[in-house]
């Protein structure tokens, strides 16, 4: 992809007031760098480094270490070594899925701000993807000398319905990038490389040997995608050889050798979960890699592919003395559900090859918390290789992580982006109010931060912080006071995290905390798709393809394929034509997730605000109603009091029947949330961000229309297209200064 070179130098160093001047969108096409992208040497180890591990749906009812984790905690050792040699904040919040939470990271601004307000989907348009304009965590580090860096899961943008494709990461300020753009691996090629057409035989994408099943096999030939071919028998090293094949990247062909299955068309394009998916490589000087975006995918367990990178980066960055931040952000614990490599596994674990990967079932629930266990226990051990290997730890003649931050020059940062998926989430915690729901189990998070700045290690703070925080954080790493380089347009929601660090008696920053998400900006609303593992059933339109849908155990409305061959348009259709029933037989009330969502809460009290969706008996008496519930919650181990169903002090229609100190609760909070809902200022025809409506959003809206078109900022109708109508938005509001309002 080529755009202009003086587009990069005005979006990614737009708002830095003080540090440097945006410039014009409108010269020539060029291949695109990022400004400053050769190694500064302000950059010369005078501040920490950063690793900053990301956990992707693992929420803080996993881990033991905080004295959660149920009866069967994923083993962690490694995640707990670090935990005591820095600081386990006990009370942080996130948003409650992935893009929203990682938005925020880099740039300390709620989706009410930025338009990122769910999980980034395929149909979702650019105004609901990270903005170019933003001022992010790689372009603040970058002035202060650091090299940035981001390995594995990305999801902020791109690669669909956005103008910068599969550079988004080095538009948005990243100096290298080695991972996958979307929100997770691909569904399971259940077929084998097209060998087979029934999807119930190798439902986790490999075949496993006779004994965990009728249809496996104990010897076979593995063919690779360059046209070579092994032969594997069952044995001690590979005792299921079939899954030994897909671990070394091949396809497996069972019964059969290599001679004999030479004539075979095997489909090595397939994607395959976390063994078989889609790489993109951003250059520093804006190369992308794989250049052709239909190249094969790659093969190789992406944990394995993600840690191998980033360690590379980080010691070549050690060797020329180079500042860094290295973002290593993992797949795991996201579905598609599908084992690990045994060799990362502990030794204790089950045996799962022969267990079944169908995703978000009740038939299956056992088996996916298994498989859901070992996936947090691989991405541990990856943890624990990618400290050792970086130089920041050793291991003991026992395999035990020696890890002492004080003898390194580098913070570690571990966190989960959001809440647990329900089907992996631990007792007491509430499956049913999981990710997706700002819930206590969709939004509380584990936070650890090791390094040589933390003041008497191995000890916990109970202060609340939300995930903003932590682009404060590494702004304060860095040297730099984010609210000064930031542009006063852009509001930011960060508060100090670095006094929790050097200060033990630290008093509390935060008194409240705030978490929201709601549907992201589309031209057309997903189809429903029914999810049958809650009890009633959950509706949700949030899967755009049928393929999403089913592999998460939903039967799929829309218009390809549809369950019993009939579509609906929305979740009231499927409920009203009464096809899932209870125990009675009589037609369910099917659960929908809230058209909107939001909580704020303090020390003992939290609040929560929704909009739901009421069905009518026909589709134009459909209505959205608000809902308003307030609950007491705390953070005790190993049994916290959280907002379950039912709890709330004022069912759902606070603060009806509420006195007293729970009144006055209520009151404060929700004069909170408010002040924080209302605090970005509308600015019709502003693209750019700077709060103004004037000459430079034409010539913004210009580059947009002549060089794509299609869905970008400046899609104010959010049809998908960058047009004249777009234009006359801006032109209506001209000279506009929404600041001032």
């Amino acid at each position: 992809m080529r755009v202009a070179r003086s587009l990069l130098a005005g979006l990614i160093l737009l708002g830095l007031a003080g540090v440097v001047q945006a410039q014009s969108l409108t010269a020539g096409p060029s291949k695109l760098v990022a400004p400053g992208s050769q190694k500064s040497d302000a950059g010369k180890k005078s501040r920490p480094n950063i690793l900053f591990i990301i956990m992707d749906d693992v929420g803080i009812d996993q881990m033991s270490i905080f004295g959660y984790g149920g009866g069967t905690p994923p083993l962690t050792p490694n995640i707990d070594s670090v935990a005591r040699a820095g600081v386990r904040f006990r009370n942080v919040w996130s948003m409650p899925e992935c893009s929203p939470s990682r938005a925020i990271f880099f740039e300390g601004r709620y989706p009410l701000r930025t338009n990122v307000n769910a999980a980034i989907l395929s149909d979702d348009l650019a105004n609901s993807q990270v903005s170019p304009f933003e001022v992010t965590t790689p372009k603040i580090l970058k002035k202060a000398g650091y090299q940035n860096a981001l390995f594995g899961k990305f999801h902020l943008a791109g690669p669909d319905n956005n103008p910068f494709g599969r550079s988004t990461p080095h538009v948005l300020g990243w100096d290298y990038f080695d991972g996958f753009l979307e929100g997770a691996p691909h569904p399971i090629d259940t077929s084998i490389g097209g060998q087979f057409s029934d999807p119930t035989l190798y439902t986790c994408g490999f075949i496993p040997n006779k004994q965990q099943s009728p249809n496996g096999a104990d010897a076979g030939a593995c063919r690779f995608a360059d046209a070579t071919c092994s032969e594997i028998v069952k044995d001690a090293a590979h005792p299921t050889p079939g899954f030994s094949c897909l671990q070394n990247g091949g396809i497996f062909v069972p019964n059969a050798s290599c001679q004999s299955s030479s004539g075979l068309n095997l489909n090595f394009a397939l994607d395959n979960a976390y063994y078989v998916w889609n790489r993109v490589i951003n250059e520093g000087d804006g190369t992308v890699i794989p250049a052709d975006q239909n190249a094969p995918p790659t093969r190789g367990y992406v944990s394995d592919t993600t840690n191998q990178s980033a360690v590379d980066w980080i010691r070549q960055q050690n060797a020329d003395g180079q500042t860094w931040m290295a973002t290593v952000s993992y797949a795991n614990d996201h579905t598609p559900y599908q084992q690990p490599p045994r060799s990362l596994l502990p030794v204790a674990t089950p045996d799962s090859a022969g267990f079944s990967c169908t995703g978000n079932t009740i038939a299956n629930e056992a088996a996916t918390r298994i498989i859901s266990n070992q996936m947090i226990e691989a991405m541990d051990t990856e943890i624990g290789n990618l400290l050792v290997q970086s130089g920041l730890a050793t291991m003991d003649s026992l395999g035990r992580l020696q890890y002492d931050p004080a003898q390194t020059n580098t913070m570690v940062i571990i966190i989960g982006d959001n809440g647990t998926f329900a089907p992996g989430v631990k007792v007491p915690f509430d499956s049913t109010r999981a990710k997706g729901y700002v819930y206590q189990t969709g939004v509380w998070v584990p936070l650890i931060v090791a390094g040589p700045l933390v003041a008497s290690p191995g000890r916990e703070v109970t202060s609340m912080l939300n995930i903003a925080d932590l682009f404060q954080l590494f702004g304060e790493l860095a040297g730099v006071d984010v609210h000064k380089v930031v542009p006063k347009s852009h509001i930011l929601d960060s508060q100090s995290m670095l006094p929790y660090l050097t200060n033990v008696n630290q008093p509390s920053i935060r008194q409240t905390n705030f978490t929201q998400t709601s549907s992201n900006i589309h031209v057309m609303t997903p189809p429903p798709c029914v999810i049958a593992v809650t009890t009633p059933p959950t509706c949700a339109q949030l899967f755009n393809t049928r393929q999403l849908c089913n592999f998460e155990g939903g039967d799929w409305y829309g218009p390809d394929d549809p369950n019993g061959g009939v579509s609906y348009n929305t979740c009231c259709d499927v409920q009203r034509a009464g096809i899932y029933k209870d125990a009675n037989g009589n037609p369910e009330t099917l659960l929908q997730l809230p058209v909107d969502q939001a909580a704020t809460r303090n020390d003992l009290y939290k609040l929560v605000s929704k909009t739901v969706t009421m069905c009518g008996a026909t589709s134009g008496s459909d209505k959205n109603l608000p809902q308003t519930e307030l609950y007491k919650i705390n953070e005790n181990a190993p049994a916290p009091q959280i907002d379950k169903d039912g709890d709330s002090l004022c069912g759902e229609n606070c603060p009806a029947g509420l006195t007293g100190t729970a009144l006055a609760n209520f009151n404060a909070l929700n004069a909170s949330m408010n002040a924080t809902l209302s605090s970005e200022p509308t600015c019709i025809g502003d693209g750019n961000e700077d709060k103004k409506v004037n000459g430079k959003d034409i010539v913004d809206w210009r580059f947009f229309s002549t060089n794509n078109g299609l869905s970008s900022w400046y899609d104010f109708n959010h049809d998908g297209f960058t047009n004249g109508a777009d234009l006359t938005t801006i032109e209506e509001n001209l000279g506009t200064n929404c600041l001032k309002k």
